[in-house]
């Protein structure tokens, strides 16, 4: 026996058969995307990033013998060929330094900003190594900014007061003492192996005579 469906309830009835196709259609879709994706992640992006792992040894030698254009040569065509692979990722890293190593500092930056690194203390030095590039251009706000950031990244006992130490010279040169102070006492709190090493109490006060008189 037939229902009878006034037209209100007809027009639900197909709304609801079209919602429920529409559901339908965007779980498989979705499926399909992370199907998708596993597959390259098994079968061709991690084959590319384990053959990555050796791609930059070759340029890593030369500078080491401090063969920079040889190594700077070696090091562009792994960052090319494996760019966001682990090897290419270092292999960019190595590429900014040489280029500091040339005092190509634009060229230096250009790679490291750039550069997306696992290693605890290489993220940090990447973005130690832009205050550096920066100082050397004497962009010295720019400088101290990035070696905060590098200061406060995965923080350790070895790139952390480097960069605060860094932070404290340059926050010298544009005399803002009271953040010189601040960066060289954070070091004597606490990194006091750091801070016995470059006798941070003289810094400090140094620093602290010129901010009173300032």
């Amino acid at each position: 026996m037939l229902e009878n469906f006034s037209v209100q309830e007809l027009k639900k009835k197909i709304e609801s058969n079209k919602k429920a196709r529409l559901i339908t259609y965007t779980i498989g879709g979705v499926l399909i995307l992370v199907i998708g994706f596993l597959v390259y992640r098994q079968f061709i992006f991690n084959p590319a990033n384990d053959k990555s792992k050796d791609s930059y040894w070759l340029g890593l030698n030369y500078a080491a013998k401090d063969s920079t254009d040889l190594a700077i040569e070696e090091l562009e065509s792994a960052v090319k060929k494996f760019d966001g692979k682990i090897g290419g990722e270092n292999a960019q890293f190595v590429l900014g330094r040489q280029y500091m190593a040339k005092g190509e500092f634009k060229k230096a930056l250009t790679q490291l900003e750039g550069v997306n690194l696992e290693d605890t203390y290489l993220s940090a030095m990447a973005v130690g190594l832009q205050g550096d590039c920066h100082s050397e251009m004497k962009n010295f706000e720019k400088a101290g900014a990035k070696y905060l950031e590098a200061a406060g990244l995965n923080e350790n006992e070895m790139t952390t007061p480097m960069y605060l130490f860094k932070a404290g010279l340059v926050a010298e040169k544009l005399k803002d003492f009271e953040k010189a102070t601040e960066c060289f006492t954070k070091i004597k709190d606490d990194y006091s192996a750091f801070g016995s090493q470059k006798s941070i109490e003289k810094y400090i006060a140094r620093a602290a005579s010129k901010k009173t008189t300032k």
